[in-house]
């Protein structure tokens, strides 16, 4: 009985290997060579290719997100802080950024309807919050304002060169003339309150 099993299992298996190098059964044991890169795919099908995505997509992608930090940071700036003019400022980067958010918004909708989400410009935007810590709020404030802005004006002045739309060369120029001007206030107010002329924060446009 013994050597009836042995053979009769002997004969299933051959039949089972010239079954499968027919093709009548797929080998399953065996990895498929498209399997990794199927995978790969899957992992990134809601995310654009840069190489092919069109720059101003990229712009609007990444300014949209960086916009949004600055909101967070100027509405903890109404929450948290005692001096009118950072108050005012925050106000004044809530009231632009929003309206610019919009109208990025509806840019991506008219002109990229089918256009999946980008990774962006993949550029440094500096802080996107408001570090934690014992000296004043106002400080703290103009420390993270500062260098966020200095990465807005490197975006905008990358898109005055790239750009494929007037459109956005205009919103970059905007960002670009707003921005630095608040810089300006904000530096005149860290060296007035704080007694303080530089950052430790370094941007790649220079000391903050």
């Amino acid at each position: 009985m013994r050597l009836t099993s042995l053979l009769v299992s002997g004969m299933l298996v051959a039949v089972a290997a010239l079954l499968i190098a027919c093709g009548v059964i797929p080998a399953t044991n065996a990895p498929s060579a498209t399997t990794a890169p199927d995978m790969a795919g899957m992992e990134h099908s809601t995310m654009s290719d840069t190489s092919a995505t069109p720059y101003d997509a990229l712009f609007i992608d990444s300014m949209i997100v960086h916009h949004e930090g600055a909101l967070a940071m100027a509405q903890q700036a109404l929450d948290a802080a005692e001096r009118t003019e950072i108050r005012q400022l925050a106000e004044a980067i809530i009231r632009a950024q929003q309206t610019e958010i919009a109208q990025m918004r509806a840019w991506r909708s008219a002109w990229y309807p089918d256009l999946a989400p980008t990774k962006g410009m993949q550029m440094d935007m500096g802080p996107m919050s408001i570090a934690e810590g014992n000296t004043p709020f106002e400080q703290r404030f103009i420390e993270a304002m500062i260098p966020h802005h200095e990465g807005a004006i490197l975006m905008a002045r990358d898109a005055l060169q790239k750009a494929e739309r007037q459109e956005m060369k205009d919103l970059a120029q905007a960002i670009i003339t707003a921005q630095e001007s608040e810089i300006a206030q904000m530096r005149q107010w860290r060296q007035e309150w704080h007694g303080i002329t530089r950052s430790l924060w370094q941007s790649s446009l220079g000391a903050a």
